[in-house]
């Protein structure tokens, strides 16, 4: 790996795991952490979770697996640029998406709904909650037992009344900064800058395949994109240099130099920022506002793109009426489990309260579960298909058509 900045994470430098372990051989803590992520269960159920479109609508549309390797991607490439920790960074942007329910957000909105009551559902708590709990592999431990950073960049969000929570469980933990204002002001304190470059390349990574995916879908075109500012003008320099260029090679074109237009911004604009701050270390950049940023006029233009999206994609009937769908089969599947936990597999109705013994400390950490979390996280973790089938066999009704 290359040189490493002052302020980038190290594993020298890092606050471990929760549970101690030896130190890995021939590979560091975070390559550690990427390796277990990549051979989770909840990894490999990415394939088939997908985010704007249901699985069924067609092969080609992204998932949450293809998403989440294009967000590392983008992130190690500009990590590497500006001296960060490339494994680290690898490693958040492979997780940040495991707790995400099937059927995208609109999965996520109904789950949330339903556990109202019941302390809600977060996406990013929840892939917390995957690494930490529900993922059983390792004989020592539940979970995968990852390092502190890499759980820290996983829980880029958290409300404060789920973020007190977890600091009763784990003082000074990853949710200490959604609690603790920085010691400038009220605003939180921020988390590495590997986590902060996984949080954006999200967004850039975001984008940027939506607009190929509604394109694909022909709920858009590239007629009404070039009302975008941050796709019309690479479009023209794409017919530019390849004037014959159209349709689908046009498409891909302009996206290819859309991302690469945001990527070098970042590095530049961050370049900048880490200049004009000048954290000492790691634990200096925490006390500082975010530094990984766009520059100001790209930052304005992925907004506009953001907005347009919501406006001519997210709600654009046919995804509303998918959306609808999907959100039914959730609340469906929830009273279900609720009604007759037996639906569930056993090894998740002995997740309720009171299974595991007390004098176990690391499984006492998932005992005493309420019925309506362990329905939760089942949901959770289901893929589209299978979250569909179940909606046929415990309903008897199709939800999506065929």
């Amino acid at each position: 790996m290359p040189d490493l900045a002052p302020y980038a994470a190290s594993t020298e430098t890092s606050r471990g795991r929760r549970i101690a372990e030896a130190a890995p051989d021939g590979r560091s803590e975070f390559q550690r952490d990427r390796d277990r992520i990549v051979h989770s269960a909840a990894f490999r159920r990415l394939e088939y979770k997908t985010q704007v479109f249901v699985n069924h609508e067609g092969d080609l549309f992204r998932t949450r697996l293809t998403h989440s390797i294009e967000v590392a991607q983008i992130a190690r490439s500009i990590a590497r640029n500006l001296g960060l920790n490339e494994d680290l960074v690898e490693a958040i942007a492979l997780a940040h998406d495991l707790g995400h329910t099937p059927f995208g957000h609109a999965g996520q909105d109904a789950l949330d709904d339903c556990m109202r009551e019941h302390g809600g559902f977060e996406h990013n708590l929840q892939s917390l909650r995957v690494v930490d709990h529900l993922e059983s592999r390792y004989g020592a431990f539940d979970g995968l037992n990852l390092t502190f950073e890499t759980r820290e960049g996983i829980l880029k969000h958290c409300s404060r009344r789920n973020a007190l929570r977890l600091e009763v469980r784990e003082p000074a933990g990853v949710a200490r900064r959604f609690v603790e204002p920085s010691p400038g002001g009220p605003r939180w304190q921020q988390p590495s800058l590997e986590a902060q470059l996984a949080n954006l390349a999200d967004e850039i990574a975001y984008n940027a395949h939506d607009i190929d995916d509604g394109v694909r879908s022909g709920l858009l075109n590239l007629d009404q994109l070039d009302a975008v500012e941050l796709f019309s003008n690479f479009r023209r320099e794409a017919l530019q240099h390849h004037p014959h260029l159209q349709n689908r090679r046009l498409l891909f074109e302009t996206i290819r130099r859309m991302l690469s237009a945001q990527v070098y911004d970042v590095m530049d604009a961050t370049r900048a920022a880490l200049e004009k701050a000048a954290p000492e270390d790691a634990d200096a950049v925490c006390q500082l506002p975010a530094l990984v940023c766009f520059s100001g006029a790209m930052a304005l233009q992925s907004t506009a793109l953001k907005r347009f999206l919501h406006a001519n994609l997210y709600r654009h009937p046919q995804v509303v009426q998918m959306t609808q769908a999907a959100q039914q089969v959730v609340r469906d599947l929830f009273n279900a489990y609720m009604n007759d936990p037996a639906q569930m597999p056993q090894a998740h109705i002995d997740r309720f309260d009171g299974v595991y013994d007390a004098g176990d400390t690391v499984r006492a950490q998932t005992a005493n579960t309420k019925p309506e979390r362990v329905v939760a996280d089942y949901i959770a973790g289901m893929t589209d298909r299978f979250a569909t089938r179940e909606h046929v066999r415990l309903t008897g009704s199709l939800a999506f058509p065929p």
